[in-house]
């Protein structure tokens, strides 16, 4: 499933790329058929991100996207070739089109029915509007070890596998130490690494992590396999030792038993 960065780099491309047009939208798939037929000839104004969700605003409409494990965006010149495999939804502007193919949620909602959607979700590294705090109070409450609160949609949205082992590698944290443990000063210096890292994310659409945490230690060109410190590591880049993995929260967990002693 694509991490946060990836869903506020598709709604920053989808604003540029398609905002202020009167777009043609269709379902080749036909799944979608009579929603697209109100969008059809609409009046898109933005599109915005909130973790892994996409918000589609236009003149009368609100657009909501999950692309879930199989959703995947197809960008297209306008005019857009012959639809390939399941289209779901299919948008052509003046220069520019694309296709959705496999989402796990494409619907139409109200601005009452986002707003609820938005008190579900947890706080967005990447969003202007976010509370921190809120996560931290919710951290608090917890039990659950960090490991797992990090997948926590409710918590904070848009970290997904890959970040959770990044960050907590980067500041020493181990992924089995209770959420309520984590001190406010290490959570102000988690939280500021995710914006860090997610913004560091969606300017090079790729997950990249320097080695101390700041885009100042980026190379001009994009990493190849060191742009990852410990997700899928088999020893540790600072000490040598050997990565663990374990499942958490459902998923593989990396880390250094050494540099993140419990």
């Amino acid at each position: 499933m694509p991490e946060g960065h990836t869903i506020h780099r598709i709604a920053r491309d989808h604003t540029n790329w398609f905002a202020n047009q009167k777009l043609r939208v269709s379902s080749p798939q036909g799944r979608f058929h009579d929603e697209a037929a109100v969008l059809s000839g609409q009046m898109l104004h933005t599109v915005e991100a909130h973790g892994k969700h996409l918000f589609y605003h236009w003149a009368k409409q609100i657009l909501h996207v999950h692309l879930g494990l199989y959703g995947k965006f197809r960008r297209h010149s306008s005019p857009p070739p012959e639809p390939r495999g399941l289209v779901r939804l299919r948008a052509v502007g003046k220069e520019h089109a694309f296709d959705l193919n496999g989402p796990n949620t494409c619907e139409l909602i109200t601005a009452t029915q986002l707003e609820k959607l938005r008190e579900r979700l947890g706080e967005d590294p990447l969003r202007t509007d976010a509370v921190p705090s809120r996560a931290w109070t919710k951290l608090q409450r917890s039990k659950t070890p960090i490991g797992q609160q990090l997948l926590n949609q409710s918590i904070i949205a848009g970290v997904g596998n890959i970040y959770r082992c990044e960050v907590m590698f980067l500041l020493g944290i181990h992924p089995k130490c209770a959420s309520k443990s984590i001190s406010s000063s290490t959570f102000e210096e988690l939280w500021e690494l995710l914006v860090e890292l997610l913004n560091i994310g969606v300017d090079y659409n790729k997950i990249i992590i320097p080695k101390n945490g700041k885009r100042s230690q980026l190379k001009k060109k994009a990493f190849g396999d060191e742009r990852l410190l410990v997700y899928k590591k088999d020893r540790c880049p600072r000490c040598g030792t050997a990565i663990i993995e374990q499942p958490i929260g459902a998923r593989k967990c990396y880390w250094c038993p050494k540099c993140q002693a419990l």
